[in-house]
């Protein structure tokens, strides 16, 4: 097997960090860039203030695979959502993926099979209360996707993977006590809530070889939440 270099954004992501031992595992290897400097895991990492455009590090190898992982979610209802909060949500995950390809698509360009995956939400495809900030912004990452998805095509793949609620950080505080467990799952189809690992295999599917004929996708990775509604 051709080992490969893979670069994550946010490697301090809980997602990003399963991904990275799956990967490794495998025998590639996995540089992080994070805001956060106390991680470990990666054969490299790399630390920003930012993920603006100009911010990220120059790098002088072959990128086989980029993962943007860096989110937010701002929860409120419409009338209280403040520009601050649109413009926030819209900077890290819509415009910081795009910064984040910029910087490397020449590194890409010279992989054999280059690949790049964004993290989305359910909340997109499936209208649900309080969340129009965050939808907006994961909308636009949605539609970068697509475009990139043809722009680039043949030569390199975009997709992007879209969770319903998961068990990392970020979403914790809604499943912070037994109660707001159970609702989480009651409401899924498949009564779980996701996992890291789920995520984690996702995004390594959709960079692997055996991704090679899916590109410009927003994979569902949601327990069925964003198709299926049980009586």
């Amino acid at each position: 097997m051709t080992q490969k270099t893979y670069l994550f954004a946010g490697a301090s992501s809980k997602v990003a960090m399963e991904a990275s031992q799956l990967l490794q595992a495998e025998g590639h290897k996995v540089v992080g860039i994070s805001t956060k400097t106390d991680i470990t895991g990666y054969d490299a990492l790399y630390t920003v203030d930012n993920y603006d455009f100009l911010n990220f590090p120059a790098l002088n190898h072959v990128v086989d695979g980029l993962v943007y992982f860096p989110g937010t979610i701002t929860l409120k209802p419409f009338n209280r959502l403040a520009a601050k909060d649109f413009l926030d949500d819209y900077h890290v995950n819509a415009l910081g993926a795009a910064a984040f390809v910029q910087a490397y698509l020449t590194n890409l360009k010279g992989s054999t099979s280059p690949a790049i995956v964004f993290i989305s939400t359910v909340a997109v495809s499936v209208g649900m209360p309080f969340h129009a900030s965050i939808s907006m912004a994961k909308g636009a990452l949605e539609g970068l996707t697509r475009s990139l998805a043809a722009e680039l095509a043949p030569a390199i793949r975009v997709n992007c993977v879209a969770p319903s609620l998961t068990d990392t950080p970020l979403g914790g505080k809604f499943i912070n006590t037994p109660e707001k467990l159970e609702a989480s799952r009651n409401r899924n189809p498949l009564k779980k809530i996701g996992s890291p690992a789920d995520l984690a295999n996702a995004v390594s599917f959709l960079l692997s070889s055996k991704a090679g004929w899916i590109t410009g996708q927003v994979i569902a990775v949601d327990g069925g939440m964003n198709k299926l509604k049980l009586l």
